[in-house]
């Protein structure tokens, strides 16, 4: 699989587990990741900052 560096503006938790199926594939079918179900309730601990704007 091609390495993928998170976009600017994403959470990278979120955008690896959306993108990379080895982060889930422990679980058994319908079970929750409890990673994500805790990056839910908390919300996003770091996202990848955006560049600034060059129209200023």
């Amino acid at each position: 699989m091609a390495r993928m560096d998170t976009p600017p503006g994403q959470c990278p938790q979120c955008w690896q587990h959306a993108h990379d199926r080895r982060a889930h594939r422990h679980l058994k079918p319908r079970e929750d990741c409890p990673q994500c179900v805790d990056h839910m309730i908390n919300g996003h601990p770091y996202i990848v900052p955006k560049a600034k704007s060059r129209w200023r």
